[in-house]
């Protein structure tokens, strides 16, 4: 009888202390538990503040990184653009080397042909190259949403069609002179003109289609 009285209290024993052990792990594990969901919901809120601009209000100059050598910003402006932070949001504008593309378009080519499409209309800039001569070029407003990140620009060309492309706007800092004065940024065209220009181009690039039905008949 004492016997099993000994083994009986030891088991209770044992089962105490199996007892004790066990909830500080479950209590431990809990408060892990706890603190790895308070950072998920802090990184969450981190990502969704990172859709506005990560740079205070002001004027910056960038890189504007292209995939294509013939479509880049002006030579007078050394690869450079100009970023506005108004409201947190971001606007980079590109002077071009010429006035050979009339509209741009934030996503592809093929989304930029549909109705109701939002084209960027062009302004007219002037640069001033490193000899003092200057000249008039088209410029545009490019809404960015974040830096350092590629993302789709769709091109129109004067013969009305477009070409997808991939950029990105990197290395901001604080807009030196040089680039302040190597060109002054005109106004931005209206709408009507946009479209005018547009169809201006899609008529020429249909009369040569036509003109070249003719030669292939004759």
């Amino acid at each position: 009888m004492k016997r099993s009285l000994v083994v009986l209290l030891t088991a209770v024993s044992m089962s105490a202390m199996t007892v004790g052990t066990v909830a500080p792990v479950w209590a431990e594990t809990e408060v892990t538990e706890e603190n790895t969901e308070t950072t998920e919901a802090a990184e969450d809120s981190k990502d969704a503040d990172s859709t506005d601009s990560e740079l205070e209000d002001g004027v910056y100059g960038v890189e504007f990184d292209t995939d294509s050598g013939m479509f880049h910003v002006n030579e007078a402006c050394n690869g450079r653009a100009t970023l506005t932070v108004k409201d947190g949001k971001m606007t980079v504008h590109i002077s071009l080397v010429s006035k050979n593309i009339v509209n741009l378009f934030l996503g592809t080519a093929e989304d930029a042909q549909k109705d109701g499409a939002k084209l960027i209309a062009p302004t007219t800039d002037t640069v001033t190259y490193s000899d003092g001569i200057s000249e008039e070029v088209y410029g545009f407003n490019i809404p960015v949403e974040k830096l350092d990140e590629e993302f789709d620009l769709a091109i129109l060309g004067t013969k009305g069609k477009w070409y997808d492309h991939k950029v990105s706007v990197t290395d901001a800092k604080e807009q030196t002179e040089e680039e302040k004065n190597a060109v002054v940024i005109g106004e931005e065209e209206g709408e009507e003109a946009s479209d005018a220009k547009e169809e201006a181009a899609n008529t020429a690039d249909e009369k040569a289609a036509e003109d070249t039905t003719e030669e292939t008949k004759d």
